[in-house]
């Protein structure tokens, strides 16, 4: 047996050890999930293919969603693990690929803490495997949420800064806008049924259709929430605060502590959601840890923890945390806890010392 047989022989006994069920989806999956989860950027990089009836389908792009699609359909709320070794595919910058991942899922858990335990344990047992000790990259989305929900600011703002949590352009473009924007006075608007008659009338006399896309109630209810916003003025002081907090990175427990620093100083309650942060750290051993304020996946029903485990080659090998809000999104009728991780079985291969 060779060296690459014989590593892919262990790779199978570790995905088969974590137990319950070794989740199958089909190759071809429908596309609007990832469309309306993953957006456009991850929509880009679909193998798609249309059926008679205009249907859209593409090569299944993850073992995640069909996962907990799968899981939601069975109608159960049981705890539920399942594990995963088989292509994957992904456009790439030099065309169409299909590559290996292997990872675990674990569903409706009842100890979230011990859930993710167990994926971290399982991404660093693999990456062990292949000789790989790594750079482990850490991030508190739960943390950032306890933040942003305490900042002073109006309620209209923090869903569109948690939109851009993990977009580092993004976040700092619509901060820099904030910064130059002065308090506005308010000023009488429109009842909305004035405006929605003022646009109708404009589309009419334009000679623009009512009914094909956006309707004078859609255009006037985009333009109320956009004055609103306009109107809402975020103090300069959690502008600042929001900068200070993003701009946090290093060695984890210097900028834990760092981010204990600035709780205080705004008076702010940090205290759970940093300590769930420590309490992980213990388990990670020899891994050297870094903790980024403001890394996130650009995925906004990940939740507690997310992680990022690198090689020497500064390559991503396995990423993953907590999604406890990716079920809802799916159409569970409740909020069911979720943490899992997936591995990129190539990128280990390349590692492997020569």
């Amino acid at each position: 047996m060779t060296n690459a047989a014989y590593r892919r022989s262990q790779l199978e006994t570790l995905v088969e050890a974590q137990g319950g069920c070794r989740a199958t989806p089909p190759l071809l999956l429908a596309a609007a999930p990832y469309f309306d989860l993953a957006g456009e950027e991850f929509g880009r990089r679909l193998l798609l293919t249309t059926d008679a009836l205009g249907n859209e389908y593409c090569l299944r792009p993850d073992f995640t969603l069909p996962i907990a699609e799968d899981y939601i359909a069975e109608g159960t709320r049981e705890p539920a693990a399942f594990s995963y070794l088989g292509p994957i595919f992904r456009q790439r910058e030099n065309g169409p690929a299909e590559f290996d991942q292997a990872g675990i899922e674990l569903l409706a858990q009842p100890d979230g803490d011990i859930a993710l335990d167990q994926v971290l344990t399982f991404a660093r047992a693999v990456l062990s495997l292949y000789g790989v000790t790594p750079n482990v990259r850490l991030g508190g989305v739960g943390l950032f949420e306890a933040l942003l929900q305490q900042a002073d600011m109006p309620d209209a703002w923090r869903s569109r800064i948690r939109h851009r949590f993990g977009h580092t352009a993004a976040m700092d473009r619509l901060l820099t806008r904030l910064e130059k924007s002065p308090e506005q006075p308010r000023s009488e608007q429109p009842s909305r049924d004035e405006l929605i008659e003022d646009v109708t009338a404009r589309m009419v006399s334009a000679g623009l259709s009512l009914s094909e896309g956006r309707t004078p109630a859609e255009i006037a209810d985009r333009y109320l929430e956009q004055q609103a916003l306009d109107a809402a003025h975020i103090p300069p002081a959690t502008l600042k605060l929001l900068r200070d907090y993003l701009a946090i990175k290093g060695d984890a427990l210097s900028a834990l502590r760092q981010i204990e620093e600035l709780g205080e100083k705004h008076k702010l309650f940090l205290g759970a959601p940093i300590r769930t942060i420590r309490r992980h750290l213990d388990g990670l051993g020899e891994a050297r840890v870094s903790f980024d304020a403001s890394f996130s996946p650009r995925l906004d029903y990940y939740t507690g923890i997310v992680f990022e485990m690198r090689g020497q080659g500064d390559t991503v090998l396995a990423s993953g945390g907590q999604y406890d809000r990716l079920l809802e999104r799916l159409g569970a009728k409740a909020p069911i806890a979720a943490s899992g991780c997936a591995l990129w079985v190539d990128r280990l291969e390349a590692e492997w010392p020569k």
